[in-house]
């Protein structure tokens, strides 16, 4: 049975599915279909229902519910992981600014239905001019004094002092403040039509490429480089080490109240609408 199956060329992903992809491990029966794509075309991906099973952002997850369920193995969480807001001028995080609601400040975003952004409009709803960015492109519109604030997620955490811009606020940080929990990054979710029994099968299956990944660490090397062209090797393991850990290989009952809370916390604040489905699988 060939399954399709969306993740991002971003070293966590990588490292997580290499093995199951180039069969490392016994995939009894399953094949795949790869889609590398990033996570906001992830996200629209599963809005318009295009895969069998998909990384997406939490904040996406918000509103197919209905159609997917999330998995226990394969998840980003953690803490100090979280979206960085950065400028190339010095903003105080409580500066009146940014709690000014049409303060005229232009947010480059690394897509709508990110959990960044979702972040974002928990910590200052105020900020609401927003302007859809590839996550990469962020740091050099910044610099060109195209957008004023800027909303980074994934490498970009290690190579924004390099460039000269300043952080303003580390909202994975705010988010565990505020909570206590892990920051719910990303989950692996799979299409509810599927028979209950490959859906099963596809959860342990992660599962054991995360363990042989954590494994025989080095035997993916050359698929994250691959997929991590311009990555020096130092950044891509931190980036491993940041976005790959025990919740990745099964969210348990931390990851979920994670999941939970961030989900109440924004249906609260009217960001997302409430969710009538189970969402695990």
């Amino acid at each position: 049975m060939k399954l399709t199956l969306g993740f991002s060329p971003c070293p966590n992903d990588t490292f997580i599915f290499d093995a199951l992809i180039h069969h490392k491990i016994d995939t009894e029966g399953l094949e795949f279909e790869v889609y590398y794509d990033d996570v906001e075309t992830l996200n629209q991906k599963a809005l318009r229902g295009e895969l069998n099973i998909t990384k997406l952002s939490f904040h996406a997850f918000a509103y197919v519910a209905n159609q997917y369920a999330l998995l226990d193995a394969g998840s980003a969480l953690g803490f100090g992981v979280g979206p960085l807001l950065i400028s190339k001028n010095d903003f105080d995080s409580e500066a009146t600014q940014l709690r000014t609601p049409n303060s005229g400040l232009k947010i480059g975003i690394p897509g709508k239905y990110t959990t960044a952004n979702f972040l974002l409009g928990i910590a200052y709803p105020e900020l609401q001019n927003k302007q859809e960015l590839v996550f990469s492109e962020i740091e050099s519109a910044l610099l060109e004094e195209k957008i004023d604030l800027g909303l980074i997620i994934h490498e970009n955490r290690f190579t924004y002092q390099d460039k000269g811009l300043n952080k303003i606020v580390d909202l994975g940080d705010y988010w565990e403040k505020l909570t206590g929990c892990a920051i719910p990054l990303g989950g692996i979710v799979i299409n509810r039509n599927l028979d209950r029994e490959v859906q099963l099968k596809v959860n342990r299956l992660i599962r054991q490429s995360v363990e042989y990944a954590f494994a025989h660490p080095k035997s993916s090397i050359d698929f994250i480089r691959q997929h991590a062209q311009a990555m020096e090797e130092s950044v891509m393991y931190k980036h491993i080490e940041l976005y790959v850990n025990k919740y990745s290989i099964n969210l348990g009952e931390e990851g979920r109240k994670a999941v939970d809370t961030l989900f109440k916390l924004a249906q609260e604040r009217g960001i997302i609408p409430a969710i009538q489905e189970n969402l695990y699988l």
